[in-house]
C-alpha cells in the first residue's frame, strides 16, 4: 500500500527535474515547417495573376483550358518539353499516339501539337507553376483575370475577329463575356502580342491596336478532332458563367492517378513581379531590357537555336537556375552557339584557326602555285595542289 505513493512521488520528481532539460528543445523541434512547403510561393494576387496570364490570355478557349491545366503540374512541362525535343520528327497522329503510350495527361497529349507553346510554358516554368498554383487554388479567380484582359484588349481594339479566329461577346449575368475561338475549326492559330501595347487604352493619335495581334503559321488539329478521347480537342473550353475549366466535356477537376515523372528536378523559384509588364497595374509599364514575345513564322517544330529569343524580362542565365536537365540533345548546328556557314565560293576553305585563307579573292591580286622548285613566301608545305585562281603573272601547271 506504501510502494503506490513512492512510485508516484518518485514519477513526480523525475519529471519536475527532467522537465527543464526538455523545454529548450521544443521550440526547435516545432518552429520550422517542412522544406517544401517553406519554399512553396504564395499563390499569386489578382493583379499578379493578370500579370502571369497576360502574355496567353488572347489565346482560344480551348488552348488556353489545356495551357491552365497542363500548368498544374509544372514537371511534367519540362518532361514532355524535353520528349518532343527527342521526338520532332513526329507529327500529327504518330505524334499524339506516341505522347499517349508516354502516359502524359490528357493536357500535354492535346499540346504536343503546339510544340512552340509548350517550349515557351518550359521558358517561363516559374510564371506557369504559378499560374497552375492558382488554377488548383481557385479556378474562378483565374477565369475573372483573363476576362478582365480580355475586357481592356477589346477595349483598346486589339480584340477583334480575324480571319484566323472569332471574338464572340457573349452576356453573363449582366456583364460582357468574351470567348475566341479558331475561325476554321480545324486549324488554330497561335497569337503574339505585346501586352505592353494590347492592353493599353488607345490615344487619339495611336495606330489602329489590331496591327500589334499577329499570327505564327496555322496548326492543324485532324488528329485532335476526336470525341472518343479525353484529349479531343472538342472537349476543351471555359464555364465562362461558372468561371471554371471543363475538359472531356466535364468539369476539370485535376489530374487523378496520371502522369508520374521519372524524377523531380523542378524547384520553384520567386518571381520579380516589377520585370514584368503590367507592374501595379499600369500596361504602359516597360520594364528595363523588356522584349515582347517574337511571332512565330515556321511551319512544323524547329529549335534552330535550342532556345528561342524570348525570356523572362530581367532574367539571366547567370543568376537563375536553369530547370533542365544536363543530358538534352544538342539542336543547334555547328559548334557552340554558331550555326555552320556554308562556303560563299568554291575552292578549299580554312580547317582551323591559323590557317590562310587560298589566294583567289575576285577582284584581289590572284596567284597560282608555284612548282615545287620555287616556293613562295605565302605557301605552306602540302600546298601544292591547290588550283589556279586564275590570270596571274605566275607560269601555268601542265594540263
Amino acid at each position: 500500500m506504501q510502494r503506490k505513493p513512492n512510485i508516484a512521488a518518485v514519477s513526480l520528481l523525475i519529471g519536475l527535474l527532467l522537465f527543464p532539460s526538455f523545454a529548450p528543445g521544443l521550440p526547435a523541434q516545432t518552429a520550422p515547417p517542412p522544406p517544401a512547403q517553406a519554399a512553396l510561393p504564395p499563390p499569386p494576387t489578382p493583379q499578379q495573376l493578370d500579370q502571369l496570364l497576360a502574355p496567353v490570355a488572347l489565346y482560344p478557349d480551348s488552348l488556353l483550358a489545356q495551357i491552365t491545366t497542363a500548368s498544374t503540374n509544372p514537371q511534367e512541362i519540362l518532361d514532355v518539353d524535353n520528349w518532343l525535343a527527342h521526338n520532332r520528327s513526329l507529327t500529327g497522329t504518330a505524334l499524339t499516339d506516341a505522347a499517349q503510350q508516354q502516359g502524359f495527361d490528357p493536357a500535354f497529349i492535346a499540346l504536343v501539337n503546339f510544340p512552340t507553346v509548350v517550349e515557351m510554358m518550359a521558358e517561363h516554368i516559374d510564371d506557369y507553376a504559378a499560374i497552375g498554383q492558382a488554377v488548383t487554388a481557385n479556378q474562378a479567380e483565374v477565369a475573372a483575370s483573363i476576362q478582365r484582359l480580355r475586357s481592356q484588349a477589346y477595349a483598346s481594339g486589339a480584340l477583334r475577329s480575324t480571319p484566323q479566329q472569332q471574338v464572340q461577346v457573349q452576356q453573363e449575368s449582366g456583364q460582357p463575356v468574351y470567348a475566341i475561338q479558331p475561325a476554321n475549326p480545324q486549324v488554330v492559330y497561335v497569337p503574339q502580342y505585346d501586352p505592353t501595347v494590347v492592353y493599353v487604352g488607345p490615344s487619339p493619335s495611336a495606330v489602329v491596336a489590331t496591327s500589334f495581334l499577329t499570327f505564327g503559321v496555322g496548326i492543324g488539329i485532324g488528329a485532335l478532332l476526336v470525341n472518343n478521347r479525353p484529349w479531343g480537342w472538342g472537349g476543351w473550353g471555359w464555364n465562362w458563367g461558372g468561371r471554371s475549366i471543363y475538359y472531356n466535356h466535364g468539369p476539370w477537376g485535376g489530374w487523378h492517378g496520371g502522369y508520374r515523372p521519372p524524377s523531380i528536378w523542378y524547384r520553384p523559384r520567386p518571381i520579380v513581379w516589377g520585370n514584368r509588364p503590367g507592374y501595379g497595374g499600369n500596361w504602359g509599364y516597360r520594364p528595363r531590357n523588356y522584349r515582347p514575345p517574337s511571332p512565330i513564322h515556321r511551319p512544323g517544330y524547329a529549335r534552330p537555336g535550342g532556345r528561342p529569343a524570348y525570356s523572362r524580362p530581367g532574367a539571366s542565365p547567370g543568376n537563375r537556375p536553369v530547370n533542365r536537365p544536363v543530358n538534352r540533345p544538342s539542336i543547334r548546328p555547328g559548334n557552340g552557339n554558331r550555326p555552320v556557314v556554308q562556303p560563299a565560293r568554291p575552292g578549299p576553305q580554312p580547317s582551323r584557326p591559323g590557317t590562310p585563307r587560298p589566294q583567289n579573292r575576285p577582284g584581289g591580286n590572284q596567284s597560282t602555285p608555284r612548282p615545287a622548285g620555287r616556293p613562295s613566301p605565302q605557301q605552306r608545305p602540302n600546298n601544292s595542289s591547290r588550283p589556279s585562281g586564275g590570270n596571274s603573272p605566275g607560269p601555268r601547271q601542265p594540263r
